[in-house]
């Protein structure tokens, strides 16, 4: 049997890290909470970095989880920009980028969601 040794947290990052690519090989999208944002959460930027940006979503999580500056309060889906904000950050794009990104995701995964922004177009 192999056998592995490593850090905690790297070991952690590891099984993420796996995890995320099994998700992502089945055909399933990775969606980022206001967990992103926390102090601790190397792992999970770990992740959103390895992610396609055509696979990723942000969610609130609310009631829970509301990412700094609002840690500690009732998470708001407004709040999903601080969210975003940061996976800019980790995946070198703006926020205008990521919000483009994420909602073309979020309509094509939900293909029977009308996209307000069609109309906009039209």
């Amino acid at each position: 049997a192999l056998q592995l040794t490593l850090a905690p947290d790297t070991a952690h990052r590891v099984h993420r890290l796996q995890v995320a690519r099994a998700a992502l090989d089945l055909g399933f999208h990775i969606s980022f909470s206001g967990i992103l944002t926390f102090n601790r959460s190397e792992d999970i930027r770990a992740v959103a970095a390895a992610s396609p940006m055509d696979r990723i979503l942000v969610e609130t999580d609310a009631p829970f989880l509301a990412p700094p500056p609002f840690r500690g309060k009732r998470n708001e889906p407004a709040y999903t920009r601080y969210t975003a904000e940061v996976l800019a950050k980790v995946k070198g794009l703006t926020l205008d980028e990521v919000a483009a990104a994420t909602s073309d995701n979020f309509f094509r995964l939900f293909a029977k969601t009308p996209d307000p922004r069609a109309a906009e177009a039209a």
